[in-house]
């Protein structure tokens, strides 16, 4: 999901700049992101290792399980950013690079600590989760621009519904693991309120925030009517999701989840190909 974020920033951006989107600096700069992406999440499955082995979902991950040993895993993931971080700012320019050196820190750094202390990890860790289409932005403009800042609160604002049916559906991992997130606190009743006001909240935040590239002029019409209907399939489930409060513990109420995070993911790479089918300067379809 990040390198298609990433590129759909990297297109939208060359049409601004009235250049082919398709051409060697795509594949170089997601090279680059994705070296360091790579090197991000070999620096967190290192960070989460004996968390990782109380979860079902993440016992078999290679530090986890002890397939890769923990200075191999550091090894290879602060190599990778490094280089990764060197590269993007070589081909692209050093904002570029500056900005992805900051969501690996963010996500490591920051991000990672502090599932262990407190729910706020999720608000935080959306941050540098919507930074990839600003970056793939910057690496074709160079600077940031308000269609790259309509882009980062896109996917800001997509994440909150997205992580809290994942959060909900391996709620009894998270607990186990001592993970801090709204879908874990106490009494049951008490997180389906908060997990369900959190996800509501931003799926209405959801419609008119994905109508921003439309009013700043970068897509047309088309993809404002595309955009709504999304958004509002979106908000439908949902609000579908607000079901898991008559019975949290019920099974009924993991069906609900597995709907909403199914639904999630495939919302954003529609919403993301709408987008560049109708962007404004589109030259080359």
């Amino acid at each position: 999901m990040v390198i298609i974020t990433a590129a759909a920033g990297f297109y939208l951006g060359s049409l601004r700049s009235g250049i082919s989107p398709f051409h060697l600096g795509l594949v170089q700069a997601l090279l680059g992101i994705t070296l360091v992406t790579a090197g991000s999440s070999a620096l967190n499955q290192a960070l989460e290792r004996r968390t990782d082995l109380l979860m079902r979902r993440t016992a078999t991950r290679p530090m986890a399980a002890g397939r890769i040993s923990l200075g191999h895993g550091l090894a290879m993931g602060f190599l990778t950013v490094v280089l990764g971080t060197l590269y993007l700012s070589y081909v692209t320019n050093l904002l570029t690079g500056t900005l992805t050196l900051l969501t690996a820190v963010g996500y490591v750094g920051i991000y990672t600590p502090l599932k262990r202390f407190t729910p706020l990890n999720t608000f935080i860790g959306a941050f540098p989760g919507a930074l990839p289409p600003l970056i793939g932005w910057t690496a074709v403009r160079g600077l940031i621009e308000w269609p790259a800042v309509a882009l980062f609160a896109i996917i800001f604002v997509w994440q909150f519904p997205h992580f809290m049916a994942i959060g909900w559906l391996y709620r009894s991992d998270y607990a186990d693991a001592g993970i801090r997130l709204s879908t874990t606190q106490e009494p049951i009743t008490w997180a389906a309120r908060s997990t369900v006001a959190q996800s509501l909240f931003y799926a209405l935040l959801m419609v008119p925030v994905s109508l921003w590239p439309t009013a700043l002029g970068t897509t047309g019409y088309l993809y404002a009517a595309v955009a709504l209907v999304l958004g509002l399939v979106y908000l439908g489930y949902t609000l579908r999701f607000t079901r898991i409060l008559r019975d949290p513990a019920a099974e009924t109420s993991r069906r609900y989840t597995r709907d909403l995070l199914r639904i999630s993911v495939l919302y954003l790479p529609l919403l993301l190909a709408a987008m560049m089918l109708d962007a404004k300067g589109r030259l080359f379809f």
